[in-house]
């Protein structure tokens, strides 16, 4: 019987895992492959926990996010309330200033009419006086005269009364 190449590695094959049986290796193998699929199940469930506590964290700072834009908003609005209650507040001191500042405008101006009408009132006195005077020098003289007299006394006397 000859016995041809296929035959010899059939059958050094089967002596090979003959041995491998024999001396165990197959156990070691299969703990080895157990040992490494423990490891990576190990790290999958590692980096499942790792992805949930970074979901978390990134659901807090949406969270924070929101918060801090709610915030945000509230000191805005709070700013504007502000900024419109001082606005009004200076619009209103300056109202009031205008008004203080025409009502001194008005009384220095009444005061200055008062005092104009004063000095005409006494320039025209004082023009009529001399006027008068020199009337009198010129043509009230003798008894007429004396009667012009008599009649402004009268007349200054029933004023000052």
């Amino acid at each position: 019987m000859h016995f041809d190449a296929e035959f010899w590695d059939t059958i050094a094959f089967i002596a090979f895992v003959g041995l491998l049986g024999y001396f165990g290796l197959h156990k070691k193998i299969a703990d080895a492959l157990d040992k490494r699929s423990a490891r990576v199940k190990a790290q999958l469930d590692e980096a499942i926990s790792l992805r949930k506590e970074a979901e978390d964290l990134l659901a807090s700072f949406v969270v924070k996010k929101k918060q801090a834009e709610e915030e945000a908003k509230a000191i805005i609005a709070q700013a504007q309330v502000e900024a419109e209650l001082i606005a009004k507040e200076a619009h209103a001191r300056v109202a009031d200033f205008v008004q203080r500042r025409t009502k001194q405008a008005e009384d220095k101006i009444a005061s200055a009419e008062t005092q104009a009408l004063a000095q005409v009132r006494d320039a025209a006195t004082d023009a009529a006086a001399k006027a008068s005077e020199i009337v009198l020098k010129t043509q009230a003289q003798g008894a007429y005269g004396d009667e012009l007299v008599e009649q402004g006394i009268a007349g200054l006397k029933r004023l000052l009364h």
